[in-house]
């Protein structure tokens, strides 16, 4: 039986900067990807993830599923060379924290309406 052979990748971030490379069994979930994401996030950016669900990874166009592996999200490149695969991530507020952002006035609204007739 032949010893799996690791999958390289590396997270490009917003700004350009990156987390890693590292190696990846292919077995890997992308669940597992961005827990790791979330752990090594650099200390001195603006827009951090707070958890793994503020994260969202994009490979070959493609936004990838938790529930995918490495191996299932791979893109076959034929006979091209083997080397990094860089993913793209993208942090997206959680929605609790926008809708506050939203919320501009916390007191009731009145409406009026008053007719006349003559």
């Amino acid at each position: 039986m032949p010893e799996e052979e690791l999958v390289e990748l590396k997270f490009r971030l917003y700004d350009g900067s990156d987390i890693g490379p590292f190696r990846y069994s292919p077995a890997s979930t992308v669940s597992m990807l961005k827990e790791r994401i979330v752990a090594d996030w650099p200390k001195d950016k603006k827009i951090a993830p707070k958890a793994a669900n503020d994260v969202k990874l994009i490979n070959a166009g493609k936004i990838l599923e938790n529930n995918k592996t490495v191996g299932q999200c791979r893109v076959p490149f034929g006979d091209l060379p083997k080397g990094v695969i860089t993913m793209h991530v993208v942090v997206q507020p959680s929605l609790a924290k926008a809708k506050a952002e939203k919320k501009v006035d916390d007191a009731p609204r009145k409406n009026f309406c008053s007719c006349s007739i003559l």
